[in-house]
This record gives C-alpha cells, structure tokens and sequence, in this order.
C-alpha cells in the first residue's frame, strides 16, 4: 500500500511553534495549493490543507519560513477521528517527512526593497541629473 503526497503551495501564516509535554517540537500549518483549472468567471481557486511536522524540521520552520512563502512537502495523508455532540468527525492532515523553502527568506525582502527602492528614486530631485552625468561620462575601455 501506498500512502504519499507531494504538494507545493504557500503557507497562509507565520508557523507557530509549540513544544509536547516531552519537550518534543511540533508546528501545525495550511498550505494553499492552487488548483489547475479556473472556475467559470476565471478565478483560479486553491485549497488549504492542514499539515503537521515534527522536531528539528518544525523548529527550522519556525526560524526560516514567514507567511506567503513558497514550500514543497512531501509526507502521507493521516486520519483523525473525534467525538462531538452531533456524532463522529473526521479530519485530514499531511504529516510532513520532509520539507523544501523553494523561496529564500531574502527573496520577499528583495522585492520590498526594489519597491522602496523605486519610490525613494522618484522622489529624489537629483536622481535624473546623476542618471543624466553617468550616460555622459566615458569609460575608460
């Protein structure tokens, strides 16, 4: 029997981080996996799925990944069954054997920065005149 998942998605929060009485590291997170067709007015939807990882990779997800960056996880799909007052509920969850940031923690604040970067330069009164004596100047090859 074969029970695997490959997904790539975005995370829709900042990974929390909680310890087990055994001092064991866990963090619960959605993934937003987008779908591969549009519905008829032409939005693509997306579903989250719930996942869970443990121990070292649940504390490198805490440091490393933020809100809206881009994970590639492979695990298996898990079961769990609870009692309310109106009957049995059953819940899914991937649990998580290994974890890959297809983005750098930089990459979100490379393009912040370019955006700051483009506002500072259009309102800077001597931008267009430095711009205007770079092109002039020869270089020297």
């Amino acid at each position: 029997m074969i029970n695997k998942i490959i997904l790539v998605g975005r995370i829709t929060k900042d990974p929390e981080l909680r310890k087990t009485q055994s001092d064991i590291s866990v963090v619960n997170f959605s993934l937003a996996v987008n779908r591969i067709y549009s519905d008829p007015s032409g939005e693509r939807k997306a579903d989250f799925i719930n996942c869970v990882v443990w121990r070292k990779q649940a504390d490198n997800l805490e440091k490393f990944v933020k809100k809206g960056m881009l994970l590639g996880i492979e695990g298996r799909l898990q079961q769990k069954q609870y009692e309310t007052e109106q009957g049995k509920r059953n819940t899914y969850e991937v649990l998580c054997d290994s974890i890959q940031f297809l983005e750098s923690k930089n990459s979100q604040n490379t393009s912040q920065n370019s955006n700051n970067y483009q506002e500072k330069k259009e309102n800077d009164e001597f931008y267009e005149a430095s711009n205007d004596l770079a092109a002039e100047e020869d270089l020297p090859f």
